[in-house]
């Protein structure tokens, strides 16, 4: 008898950038081209709900993702989209009760039957005050928005997932497997935990049944094929008995997945696509832990934005795993394989061992800044071998000889979104003010803010919030007043590490230009604007406090006023600034103004970031003293660079 072939998983690319209109050409272009599900990047001030022409908001504006200020930006993103025939993932946390609304509003406005949507949002709060920063409120309220969310879905929307746990930044972060099975694990509790007196008894196994996963899959391909197995088994056995959920499909592991932006490289770029490919076979040769949706980054994300070609190269990647070999034909490869089995069960007991000591300290969000901790070390860690060499990266640190790659010359070989975008988003948000109805828009933001303030369902006055035309920087406004703003910890402790390893030049370095400058060197570290990819700063930060120097690093969403303004009051010998979402000529130029307004002329600038080389040359003739990219893997090298900018200017000014 022929064994009848598995259906392949949703094959996803994750995009948006610059307009509505502009993504959605390139969202109905990719579906022509055999994608069979959305996943939409949203930009960052409609992330952590900003209008586009907030303050926070200057530089971001389509960088990163798609620009949603209202309904009509909602409109136009799924025009000539029939939203339910689509499989929709959106990416958003701390603003999808909103962004969900705005979807949930343009479906009705297609005719289509709501109850029939199908998708997910991703709806995560550990893993943003962990690794991404794109949150807004305390995690109480922002727990009860996320099981609202659920509970409203219950009802309206039974094909939805509305909670969906994200480790993906947690290993991008610099987690272990098992940190990224505990922590992911953990947070999955606390939503679950918060859900359960919100939905009739005998509804929470489906509710259960709805939550979802996304997860990353690095370059260690065994090892990561070994963990989602162990995620499976785990997530088996804490329905079963922390949750009595007796139904073997309510208990099933259901998650997507995109393969690690973590390991794409800047140098030797054309690598990346056979580390794309390695790193998805981890997600589906295993039939048991396969995902049920794949987003494969393009092979150049490490320079830019990626071309149409770009991710249609990925898609087809997929496609041909799927339709073109003989995987889908085959029960489980690995059951049964002694080596696994080994490998699973080494990666369960080390994430009941993180899990133990999480709910010792009370659970996920008690122990927040344990886990933050816990990962920047992990990183550390992680960043050291290859410092080391003791891990290869092929091309980074071992076989930098290379041929020049035509697929990066020329101009358009990376793109770039359109530099006018941000400006023409603004006017359309103004033209989009004053045409609404504004005894409306006040009606709905008091509603708003009457359900936040009693403990009402959040979903039916942001539905509502969304129909009357209120923006997202409104309903960002009406929840902040409401619930208030968070802060999340840093990770990067006042104590020095136990690192040594070639520390003890830079060490004395930076004892004899303190002795010189009469106190200790004093570095900023600075995340200026919306970009919350806080792990390069933490990493500089924390390799400079074990150099000795006297490290500032107040964490993420900073204004470049904020930033100038600590610089003056630290009085800094010198300015850090990462920035990694697009943002740097705006930022950067800003904050070399208030600088040099502010008598800090002399203060050396120094910046990180995904930055394209003709941007960096731009960046130098501005007064930027040095400029590193993913490429600068070597953190003592650049410590060693800044007490040299530091012992210079000393030296001038004597």
């Amino acid at each position: 008898m022929t064994r009848q072939k598995d259906k392949p998983w949703l094959f996803r690319t994750y995009a948006g950038h610059s307009t509505a209109a502009a993504s959605n050409t390139l969202y109905r272009g990719n579906l022509a081209k055999g994608q069979t599900g959305l996943s939409v990047a949203f930009d960052l001030p409609t992330q952590t709900g900003y209008d586009s022409d907030h303050e926070l908001a200057r530089g971001e504006v389509g960088k990163v993702g798609v620009p949603v200020a209202h309904l009509g930006d909602m409109r136009a993103l799924f025009a000539d989209i029939p939203l339910e025939q689509m499989n929709t993932s959106m990416t958003i946390n701390a603003t999808a009760p909103w962004l969900l609304a705005l979807y949930i509003a343009v479906a009705e406005e297609q005719g289509a039957d709501v109850s029939a949507l199908n998708g997910t949002v991703q709806n995560d709060l550990i893993k943003e005050y962990l690794s991404r920063g794109t949150y807004i409120c305390p995690p109480k309220p922002s727990l009860r928005m996320i099981t609202d969310v659920a509970a409203y879905t219950r009802v309206h929307l039974p094909r939805w997932n509305p909670m969906n746990i994200c480790s993906y930044h947690l290993q991008e972060a610099g987690a272990t497997p098992e940190q990224e099975l505990a922590f992911a694990l953990a947070t999955a509790c606390a939503v679950l935990d918060d859900l359960k007196g919100k939905v009739p008894a005998e509804d929470f196994p489906n509710m259960v049944g709805r939550i979802s996963f996304f997860v990353n899959a690095g370059i260690r391909f065994v090892t990561e094929m070994c963990k989602m197995r162990a995620f499976v088994d785990l997530w088996d056995e804490i329905c079963l008995k922390r949750y009595g959920v007796t139904e073997a499909k309510y208990r099933r592991f259901r998650y997507g997945v995109q393969v690690n932006s973590l390991g794409l490289t800047e140098q030797q770029p054309e690598n990346n696509v056979y580390r794309i490919l390695i790193e998805s076979l981890a997600v589906t040769l295993s039939k048991k832990a396969r995902a049920r949706a794949v987003q494969l980054p393009a092979w150049n994300e490490a320079l830019g934005l990626p071309r149409p070609w770009d991710q249609q190269w990925s898609l087809r990647m997929q496609q041909i795993l799927a339709y073109e070999s003989d995987l889908l034909e085959y029960e489980d490869l690995f059951d049964g394989n002694p080596a696994v089995d080994r490998k699973v069960e080494s990666l369960k007991q080390g994430a009941r061992e993180e899990l133990a000591q999480i709910d010792a300290m009370g659970g996920a969000v008690a122990a927040i800044d344990h886990m933050k901790g816990r990962l920047v070390e992990a990183n550390a860690a992680r960043i050291a071998k290859i410092e080391s060499g003791q891990t290869t990266v092929v091309g980074v640190n071992r076989w930098k000889e290379t041929t020049p790659s035509p697929l990066t010359a020329g101009d358009g070989a990376i793109m770039k979104a359109d530099p006018q975008a941000e400006t023409d988003q603004i006017v359309r948000l103004a033209s989009w003010r004053g045409a609404r109805d504004a005894a409306a828009v006040e009606a709905a933001l008091v509603a708003l803010r009457r359900a936040a303030q009693s403990g009402a369902n959040i979903m039916p006055p942001s539905i509502a919030a969304a129909k009357a035309g209120v923006t997202t920087g409104e309903w960002g406004a009406t929840i902040r007043a409401a619930f208030g703003e968070y802060r999340a910890p840093t990770g990067v402790s006042r104590n020095p590490s136990n690192r040594t390893e070639g520390l003890e030049p830079i060490r004395e370095a930076v004892q004899a230009v303190s002795a010189k400058l009469g106190r200790p060197l004093k570095f900023l570290v600075g995340k200026p604007g919306l970009d919350g990819h806080s792990n390069g700063a933490e990493q500089i930060a924390a390799r400079a406090r074990d150099c000795g120097m006297d490290i500032h690093y107040e964490g993420i969403r900073l204004t470049p006023t904020e930033i100038v303004t600590a610089a003056i009051e630290q009085r800094v010998h010198v300015l850090g600034l990462s920035i990694l979402s697009g943002s740097h000529l705006a930022l950067i130029t800003e904050t070399l103004e208030k600088m040099r307004k502010n008598g800090l002329g002399n203060v050396p600038l120094i910046v990180g970031g995904i930055i394209p080389e003709q941007d960096a040359v731009a960046l130098r003739a501005m007064g930027v003293a040095a400029v590193y990219t993913p490429k600068d893997f070597e953190l003592n090298r650049i410590m060693l660079d800044i007490v040299g900018l530091v012992a210079t200017l000393h030296e001038v000014a004597e």
